[in-house]
Formats: C-alpha cells, structure tokens, sequence
C-alpha cells in the first residue's frame, strides 16, 4: 500500500523512505507526480510527470519522422521529383480537369473494353500517352494531372459520359 508523504523524509538523493511506495533507499530522487513534489525510489522514479510528458513528445516526434518518412517514399514511387510541379506549373488553368462522376474510371474501363480496345490502341487512337489512360481507369485523374481535353476525347471516343 502507498504511503504518503508526511514531510520526514529525506530530500535529494540521502537515504530514508519512498513518499509513494514507502520502500526504504539509500537514493531518492525528486519529482512531480500529479501536482506533488515527492522524493520516491527508482522503482517509482518512471511515474514523474516531466518524464511522462518527455516520454510523449518523443513518440509524437517519432510519429511526425515516420510520416514525413512514409510522404517521401510515396513520391519517390511515383517518380520522385516534386520540384517539377514548381518548375513546370500545372496545366490546370490551360486545361481544368472537370468534375468527373462516380465510379468514373470503372466506366471507362468498361467501355473501352465493350469496343475490343486495348490501352495503348485507345491512347494511340487519341494521341495521348498509355499511362493517362492507365490513371483514368484506376480512378487517379487528378493525381496523374490528367487534363480536360483527354477526358473530353475519352467520352467523344467511346461515347460514355465521365464528367458532370
């Protein structure tokens, strides 16, 4: 059973009892558990409120590292370098992508494959590169940059409608 404080204990790392457990130690040491300074054990150092909170700083900073790990890894699976969209600009003011409807790309892939097409015959016949096509399909237009105009031939083409 804990005992608590009574103010007789020894502060500082001098001997006498644990103002939380009551064990005996030569070594106290000093801390803040809920509001009260207490002189406690080793064995209940770990509840000091300034660890606890240092404690969950660290696992927030690691938290933030994984994430900003994970957000690099992603680009570079995607082709890497962001710096091209500051370079290059997008094409959306040129070429807005418009609203497309639910289910859009399931729609695509679907017609395309109702009129014997293959993915890269469909971009052939458009001009437009396989991937598009790819991105649209897998539901990722906007992700890919894919442009109005090709969502425009893609509807003309196969005579489905993709856009609100």
């Amino acid at each position: 059973m804990a005992k608590y404080s009574t103010g007789s204990s020894s502060s500082g790392d001098g001997g006498g009892s644990c103002e939380l457990c009551g064990a005996s130690s030569g070594s106290l040491k000093t801390v803040s558990i809920a509001g009260a300074t207490l002189d406690v054990c080793s064995t209940c150092a770990p509840h000091d409120d300034a660890q606890t909170k240092r404690d969950e700083r660290s696992k927030e900073s690691d938290r933030k590292k994984r994430a900003a790990s994970k957000v690099a890894e992603m680009q570079d699976a995607q082709g890497g370098d962001s710096t091209r969209w500051e370079r290059e600009g997008t094409n959306y003011s040129d070429d807005p992508l418009p609203y497309l409807v639910s289910g859009y790309g399931d729609r695509l892939k679907e017609a395309r494959q109702d009129a014997g097409l293959q993915i890269h015959e469909l971009a052939e016949s458009l001009d437009v590169p396989e991937e598009q096509i790819e991105a649209v399909e897998q539901s990722r237009a906007a992700r890919a940059g894919v442009g109005g105009s090709v969502i425009e031939d893609l509807e003309s083409e196969l005579d489905i409608e993709l856009a609100e």
